[in-house]
């Protein structure tokens, strides 16, 4: 057992950041910043500086969780504000030991204040290429449909999306509440984003079971799963993962967070780890949990028990699952070694 002060920090350990939400990503005191610009109302929720007592596992539930995340996203309405939020969120990423980061964005949301759906795109994708460049983290961009709107509108965020893989577009996700819509009824859009040379990266397992998650497989093909904390409920689902290498972008605060385990030991990491499943962890809307990348590798620590060299396998296992080019590959794996024998 590794005491305390044998323990390297998390903060220092070389890693991949895979699953981050756009608006998710802004700092607390930058929303407060800009509310009070706007002259947007925010609720207590929002404007206490803690995180917002949630819980996502019914309608209701949700329906709140999208509610402040919305209210969020209303206070976004510039290209200086875009550039605002990605620059800081780059920043975070440094903090955090993140040598590169796949944000996660549905351009339709803030087209309406950035003058369409192609300004919007362009913006956030000239916002991530000035926050890249000023930081030294790599940073690209997943464009996600949401489920609770049509599928076609995502065959058109898919055709759109791929326009852009010479910009920084690397992957096409699928967000918002699983248990709406089947995953077999945006096969199309993902089809045409694979076609344009995008990987799929659907959410699934999270308030959902183990059914998600191979929906997410056999209709989506996706490489990774968002979440995808759920198929610890299937040793069956576990085999094909860990066989096929489909990597889930583990959240395990957001998981507590939104009540989908009622305390962090309950969160399953052990069981995926046990199984050989790779897992990126990642912070998934770190404005509405409290926390960031290099507090989901302490979360695995402190209640779960992973020593430094697992810890240091987990990154490995988020950067080999990234779309890094190779030389960044090798020097972030380099200094996970680096990291376990300082």
């Amino acid at each position: 057992m590794e005491s305390d002060t044998t323990r390297r920090d998390v903060r220092l350990l070389p890693k991949a950041h895979l699953h981050l939400h756009f608006t998710g990503s802004m700092r607390t005191g930058t929303l407060l910043e800009l509310a009070d610009k706007y002259g947007v109302h925010l609720p207590e929720a929002l404007s206490s500086g803690e995180p917002p007592r949630l819980r996502a596992t019914d309608e209701r539930g949700w329906f709140r969780f999208q509610r402040l995340y919305d209210i969020a996203r209303s206070c976004l309405r510039s290209p200086e504000d875009i550039r605002r939020l990605v620059l800081e969120a780059a920043e975070e990423e440094v903090r955090d030991g993140s040598g590169w980061l796949e944000i996660q964005v549905d351009p339709t949301s803030y087209a309406p204040r950035l003058g369409g759906l192609i300004p919007a795109i362009e913006i956030i994708l000239d916002a991530v290429e000035t926050a890249s460049r000023d930081t030294g983290v790599g940073i690209r961009v997943l464009i996600a449909a949401n489920r609770m709107k049509h599928p076609l509108d995502a065959r058109t965020l898919a055709r759109l999306a791929v326009r852009y893989v010479d910009r920084g577009v690397v992957g096409f996700g699928l967000s918002n509440d699983e248990r709406r819509g089947l995953a077999r009824d945006f096969d199309r859009a993902f089809h045409i984003a694979r076609e344009g040379g995008l990987f799929a990266a659907p959410h699934g397992g999270e308030l959902t079971g183990p059914a998600s998650v191979r929906d997410c497989l056999d209709d989506l093909r996706a490489k990774r799963v968002g979440h995808g904390i759920r198929a610890a409920e299937s040793p069956a689902l576990l085999r094909r993962l860990a066989q096929e290498g489909v990597t889930c972008e583990v959240c395990p605060a957001s998981n507590v967070a939104l009540g989908v385990y009622e305390k962090p030991a309950d969160v399953p990491l052990r069981v995926l780890w046990d199984a050989g499943v790779p897992m990126a962890l990642s912070a998934d809307d770190p404005l509405l949990f409290g926390s960031r990348l290099a507090a989901q590798y302490a979360f695995a620590r402190e209640h779960h028990g992973f020593t430094d060299e697992e810890l240091a396998e987990l990154a490995r296992q988020s950067v080999r699952a990234s779309v890094a080019p190779d030389a960044v590959r090798e020097r972030l794996l380099a200094g996970i070694d680096g990291w376990l024998t300082a």
